[in-house]
């Protein structure tokens, strides 16, 4: 038996196969511009991480997101230039350089690299869903699912894997007043 995301999806192509396809929108151009830019900057945040750590589980999580977001930023711009929406400028790729080369005062601390990693992916889940919500075309609107239930699944394993290392920022433990 499918599972319940694979369901849904097969049923949002089934819908967008059946459906004429007007223009993408305007709301849809722009969700796309930035959750292309969001994706490509946090490649060089990610390959920088690479550059800066010495952990080989940060290192891991490092390239797995690499792997995400070039997977969304790669089939993003293959649907952006199809529907003749320009590409936002971004930042090039960062050079393989060795951690030891980097001075202190600019190396990022692994806590520092992993939460900088939880914000890119915050970052993309939440444009993910408002494109979800805003999209008017369907083939569209399952795109920015997709996307969502992936970047939501990264983030649940780097959540885990931060708070197993110390790196998760967590606040303090909410207590009602008069309790």
């Amino acid at each position: 038996m499918p599972n319940l995301i694979q369901t849904i999806q097969n049923a949002f192509h089934t819908i967008a196969d059946d459906e004429s396809m007007p223009p993408v929108n305007v709301l849809e151009a722009s969700a796309c511009w930035l959750y292309y830019g969001i994706a490509r900057e946090a490649i060089s945040f990610e390959e920088a991480g690479l550059n800066t750590t010495d952990d080989d589980e940060l290192k891991g999580m490092l390239k797995d997101a690499i792997d995400l977001c070039k997977s969304h930023s790669n089939q993003l711009e293959q649907f952006m230039k199809a529907e003749g929406i320009s590409l936002p400028p971004v930042s090039a790729s960062k050079p393989i350089t060795d951690p030891k080369d980097i001075p202190l005062g600019v190396k990022l601390t692994d806590d520092e690299i992993s939460n900088g990693l939880a914000l890119k992916i915050l970052a993309m889940s939440t444009n993910a869903s408002t494109g979800a919500s805003q999209s008017v075309r369907t083939d569209v609107g399952a795109m920015w699912v997709q996307f969502l239930n992936e970047s939501l699944a990264f983030g649940m394993t780097l959540k885990t894997k931060m708070r197993k290392r110390g790196w998760a920022k967590i606040p303090p433990a909410y207590t009602p007043p008069g309790s």
